[in-house]
């Protein structure tokens, strides 16, 4: 199954293993779930995983395996469609990727994604998408 995963999940699922967004990490590791990505969506993901601030939670080099395995085991895409006027313009790529791939995009931040803006795209909590999905 494929999906758009926000950084903010990511993270919280390699530092919280036991929760939701863990679960769904864990689902990145086994191959369960694949990511939907764009050149953009991998630099958020590098800028936020090589911040000092995870330094106490891995090493660098741990850092840049994570990135490697994300930029080598995700579904690479070109967005079909643009979003403006997002609260945070840092998170149109993630749903610019999920409606022009049609799949979910699962977020710990709804409020970051108003219905208005989503055209039709299905945008899920770490546990909404576990209930609906697994």
């Amino acid at each position: 199954m494929k999906i758009v995963l926000d950084t903010d999940v990511l993270v919280s699922g390699m530092l919280n293993p036991s929760g939701p967004p863990g679960r769904i990490v864990d689902f990145l590791r086994t191959d369960v779930v694949q990511l939907v990505v764009d050149d953009r969506i991998v630099a958020e993901y590098s800028d936020v995983l090589r911040r000092d601030y995870f330094l106490k939670y891995f090493s660098r080099s741990d850092s840049e395996d994570i990135i490697d395995y994300l930029s080598k085991n995700s579904h690479y895409s070109s967005s079909s469609v643009v979003i403006h006027n997002m609260p945070d313009e840092g998170d149109a790529p993630f749903l610019e990727m999920a409606i022009t791939e049609d799949v979910p995009l699962v977020t710990g931040n709804l409020k970051h994604f108003p219905e208005k803006l989503r055209k039709g795209c299905t945008v899920l909590s770490p546990m909404q998408f576990l209930k609906r999905y697994f």
